[in-house]
């Protein structure tokens, strides 16, 4: 039911948007998305299952927008910075992502664990939610694995990309800094692009 399964986590991202994930209850979850109480047990088994889908949803969405900001100029360094500006604007602009890269969790958050929990689901898409979450120095790994892959084409050799790598994790690392101590206007592109110069120079 992948109809279903968005509806409901819509209403879920809703619902905490204006509430604590603990008063948070099923049964509004469901009556929002048009579903019965009934769907979404059977989707996610329980209201844990729904927060780990729910913070699954938020990190692929912020993984597909870091693969946005990798295509969208034909300068590498103007790459590398639209994914630091996307990394700073998304933790900025959704509680959840924030979290999932600093590693912050408010208690109006749920806060689900890391580690992969038993599954019994027969949802596909449930069974990878209940698997292991990265952390956010796994994520700092993924966006600059992404960025150097985009940048150097695959299975380039390690030899040729390992200063890219540097600058790309430095970009990574300066966004989530801009996360925690926000920067005056342009900050963060003008953060980005005065390193990755002084990389180079």
């Amino acid at each position: 039911m992948p109809a279903a399964r968005e509806s409901l986590l819509d209403a879920a991202y809703t619902a905490l948007a204006r509430r604590p994930w603990s008063t948070v209850r099923m049964v509004d979850v469901a009556a929002a998305a048009g579903v019965s109480r009934q769907t979404l047990y059977n989707e996610f088994g329980s209201k844990d299952g729904l927060a780990r889908a729910l913070v699954r949803r938020e990190a692929d969405g912020y993984l597909a927008g870091v693969d946005r900001a990798l295509a969208a100029h034909a300068d590498p360094r103007e790459r590398i910075t639209a994914t630091a500006e996307w990394t700073a604007s998304a933790a900025r602009d959704n509680a959840l992502v924030r979290a999932i890269l600093t590693g912050c969790w408010s208690e109006r958050l749920p806060s689900p664990v890391l580690t992969a929990v038993p599954s019994g689901s027969a949802v596909p898409a449930q069974r990878r939610a209940d698997g292991p979450l990265p952390s956010p120095a796994d994520f700092v790994a993924l966006v600059r694995d992404r960025a150097v892959t985009a940048l150097a084409g695959p299975g380039a050799p390690r030899s040729e990309t390992a200063e890219l790598a540097r600058s790309c994790e430095l970009a990574v690392r300066i966004a989530l800094s801009c996360v925690a101590a926000p920067p005056a206007d342009g900050g963060v592109a003008d953060l980005v692009r005065g390193a990755l110069h002084r990389q180079r120079g």
